[in-house]
Order: C-alpha cells, then structure tokens, then sequence
C-alpha cells in the first residue's frame, strides 16, 4: 500500500502533544543567525527555513515553500532534520509549481524516502488554487517567514522565537555563498515586508512572539482621559495593526493607583492625564522598558523600531524637534528605562508641594529624569502627515481633534484607522453611540462610520448639523488653561487651515473632472 505523508496539523493534535506546548525557535538567514553557536538552544524545538538547515544539525522541522531551495539542501536534510515540510504544491523560481508532492516523488528520490519514513509534512499554500486537504490554509505573501510563524500560531503554539528572521536587506554570513542565487529572489527590496504579515497573525492568533534577542511584550502606556476611551483604542488598535511583535497596552487612566493633586495651584496638572506618565516605572515594578504615549496619536508604523531605540547614558529618550517647527523637545512620546527610574507618584507630589522642583521643571524641563532627544520627530509628527516617512502622527490641536471636530484636514486618517478596528471587531458600533450618548465625541462620527465615509469633508449637511449643539469635554480646561489672546488665535488658525483645505480639496477634485472629461473626449 502508498504511503501518503501527513499533514503538519496532525502533528501537534492533542493537548498532551510536546510540539503545541514547547518553546519553538525559527531559524533563518538573516544577521541574527550568527547568534546561534552562542545561543543556548537546548529549550526550544527548532523550525528552520530554507537553506539554515544546513547550518543546523537538531531542526525539528525544516521548511521549504521553494523545491529549488530542498533540492540545494537535499543531501544534509536527511540528517539534520526529523520532519521536513512542503506546500502540497512547492513553487519552483518564487513561482506557485503546479506538480504535488506525490508527483515529485516519483522523480526525487529524497522526497520518496522520506514519504516512505514518514518525515515528509505538508500543507495548502493560499498560493495554490487547489485546496488538498481540510486543515487550515497557510498565506505567506513575501516570505516564508510569515508560513512558519501562521503555521505554528494555528497549531497552537503559544511561544515562538527567532534568530535570522530579520529585516533588511542582508544574509548571515553562513550564507554568503547563497546572496547570488537567492538573496531578495523574489524581487522585493527589504525582508521587512514579512512583518506586514507577522503583526497580523500575532494580532489574530494572541502568539507570544518576538526575536531571540528582543525583550517581549513591548509595553506601551497610553495616557487618556475617561472622555477620551475611543481615541485611545483606536490608538492601542494602530499599534497592534503594525507591531511584528507581541504588545501590552495599557491604557493609564484604568490603572488602581491614586494621584494627589498638589496643594499650589500653579504646580497642579494643566490636562487630567499629565501626571500619569510619572505611574509607568511603578506599574512596571521598576523592571524593562516602556514606551509612553498620548491618547491623541495615531500610529503607521512597526512600534518595535522604536522599542529598539538605544538609551546610550539615559532613562529617558523623547522626540527631538524639526528645524521647521523650532519647537523644545516633546515628551508626548517617550521611552523609559524603568531599571533606572525610581518615580513614585506620591513622593513626586510632595516633591512639588515642598518646593523641590516646579511644575515647569517636572514637566517641561524633566528633571526627574536623564533625558536625552534623540527620538526622529516622524514619530511624533504635530499635525503633519507624510505617507512615505510619518510613523506617528499627533493630534495636538485639541479644538480639532477628530473625534471631537469635523474639521481637521487629517481627519480622515483617523476615521479610516477607526473604521479598520469596528470591521475587524475590535470597537464596535455600539460603543462608539454610547461615547456619543456621554458627550465624548461628536455624533456626526457615527454617521461616518455607519456610511463608512472616512473624509469628514463628504459629510452631507444632514450630519454635520447633527454636530450643531455639541461641546467638547474639554472645552473649559482649554479655556481655563489658554489665555484668551491665544485662544482666540488657536481658534482663527483653524479656521484659516480648514478654508485653505477646502479649497484644495475643490483644487485636487476640478483635476480629477478635467482629467476625465480629457479622457472622454479623445475616446469619443
């Protein structure tokens, strides 16, 4: 009778099953692999891609979606490996093949005797159009970096590592000899592009995942109000769409700690959540690092470049400013080193009320910390917006922030961004009426999401009028803590921003018009 071979799944059925339940280890080419005759290996189970098999001899399972890349490593596979693992349908040059496994056994002796063994795994790749079997279906768009991580992740596997899974452009230097033959093969510029791949199955799956070398969770602390839960999550959720690696978010205005308000009025916090970044060292037992944002942010970009961001002699880094803008450093975004710190919200209290300090040099100034700018201000970009270089834009104007406002020019950014997280469930409709319902955001917000319109300039006059009687929450602590020359300026300088893009966006629509009316003409 033919031996079939086995699905990968089959492998890790059971709960007592010691693959679903160990630490697993992804091997690959990139920079890193070189870390792993260091490396104390013994703990995990081993999954490698491609070529790194032969440069590993205790592999688990080593992976091929390529046939080119087996055939390279078939006289070691044998030996180093104990289960080696195919698409039902291997591609040939980065190209779906359309010969299976079976098929090619006829032909190949390797992948006959390991048939015969019962070594031989497979799986459906999404870029065959034939489905073989009814386990789950693998995508790997860019790299098959992104098959073992969602393979693993849907076999259940709730830790995985890696080293040489890295972004760039480069190989280890084990694999040298392979940078003419398949080094970028499949005509991408960066392997960064797997980790488009990898936030969304970590973020789909809930697998604890990050490289060898890296301390996980990345932990992020947003600082919010009670008024402001929605553009919080919407923050959290812009954050975890991008992050290739595992995250904690914790949003600071849920947390059980108690912070005095300080006795002299000039020392007391201008806004409701500026004194929580000071909880962060304590909330994190003074251990690791953490990343500190305003509620007000949204995020475009891979979080983990900045976790990876070095201290140097600091504790705490903050964005430094363009020469544009000619703004001091800004502490709304900011990475802690909470080994070094040792805030506790009380004693900085009573730092302020005894005179030690002022609110200015608490705030402004950040004595309490060895500060240093060295944060690219593309992560925290105030009111501007560049698609190619921005990875953190922040809303600073609070009379236009979109939830609030049906007025900021990049309101649509953030409406898109929201209307992302209630299609993939992670706010809903109905959360967003009830924040309605307490006066927390504008009602017009609902209408957008609901006729899924995400430029609030497109809005029908029947739902900016739903706008008409709304007052931000905030509104009297600006009022409170602006003087009235400034407000009024602030209010004007909104005004003149929205006409001027208004008339752009007629500008940039008459051009689309002429454009197509171009077209008709010559066609008729």
């Amino acid at each position: 009778m033919k031996k079939i071979p086995k699905n990968i799944f089959t492998l890790f059925e059971g709960d007592k099953n010691k693959y679903r339940k160990n630490l697993w280890m992804i091997l690959g080419k990139g920079p890193t692999f070189s870390k792993t005759s260091s490396a104390d290996l013994s703990v995990y189970n081993v999954f490698t891609l491609n070529d790194a098999v032969r440069e590993y001899s205790e592999v688990d399972i080593a992976h091929f979606i390529d046939f080119d890349a087996f055939e390279r490593c078939s006289d070691v596979i044998e030996e180093n490996a104990k289960f080696i693992l195919l698409p039902w349908f291997p591609h040939f040059k980065n190209k779906a093949g359309k010969l299976s496994i079976c098929k090619l056994a006829e032909t190949n002796a390797v992948i006959s005797s390991l048939i015969k063994q019962g070594r031989l795994l497979w799986y459906d790749l999404s870029s065959s159009k034939v489905r073989h079997g009814l386990y789950p279906t693998i995508h790997a768009q860019f790299f098959s970096a992104e098959a073992a991580l969602s393979i693993l992740a849907e076999a259940g596997v709730k830790s995985i590592r890696s080293l040489g899974v890295d972004g760039g452009t480069n190989y280890s230097c084990e694999f040298s000899d392979l940078e003419k033959i398949s080094l970028l093969s499949n005509k991408h510029s960066k392997f960064d592009r797997q980790f488009e791949s990898f936030s969304e199955i970590i973020s789909r799956t809930g697998v604890d995942y990050s490289p060898f070398d890296q301390s996980t969770p990345i932990k992020v602390f947003i600082a919010a109000t009670t008024s402001e839960e929605l553009p919080a999550r919407v923050l959290a959720y812009s954050i975890k769409r991008h992050c290739s690696v595992s995250i904690d978010i914790v949003n600071l205005n849920n947390v059980d700690i108690h912070i005095p308000i300080p006795q002299l009025a000039a020392n007391r916090a201008r806004t409701p959540f500026s004194f929580q970044r000071f909880l962060i060292p304590e909330l994190c037992d003074y251990q690791g690092h953490a990343i500190y944002l305003d509620s007000d942010m949204l995020v475009f970009s891979d979080i983990r470049k900045l976790w990876s961001h070095p201290f140097s002699h600091s504790n705490v880094l903050c964005s430094y400013s363009d020469t544009e803008s000619r703004k001091k450093p800004q502490f709304s975004v900011m990475l802690l080193n909470c080994n070094d710190l040792t805030w506790k919200i009380s004693n900085i209290i009573t730092g302020l009320d005894s005179g030690n300090f002022s609110y200015k040099e608490l705030m402004h100034d950040f004595v309490l910390g060895k500060t240093k700018a060295t944060i690219d201000p593309e992560w925290n970009s105030l009111e501007k917006y560049n698609a190619k270089s921005t990875n953190l834009l922040h809303y600073t104007n609070m009379h236009l922030q979109p939830w609030v406002s049906n007025a900021n020019p990049l309101s649509y950014l953030w409406v898109k961004e929201l209307h992302r997280a209630v299609k993939d469930g992670d706010i809903s409709c109905e959360f967003i009426d009830e924040e309605i319902k307490k006066g927390h955001i504008r009602p017009s917000l609902s209408y957008q999401i609901k006729h899924n319109i995400h430029d609030p300039l497109l809005l029908p006059k029947e739902a900016v009028i739903l706008d008409s009687k709304f007052t931000a929450p905030y509104k009297d602590i600006l009022k409170k803590n602006t003087n009235k020359s400034r407000y009024i300026l602030q209010k004007t300088r909104a005004v003149i921003r929205l006409i001027y893009h208004k008339i752009m966006a007629l500008k940039y629509f008459n051009r689309i018009l002429s454009a197509l009316f171009r077209v008709i003409k010559k066609r008729i």
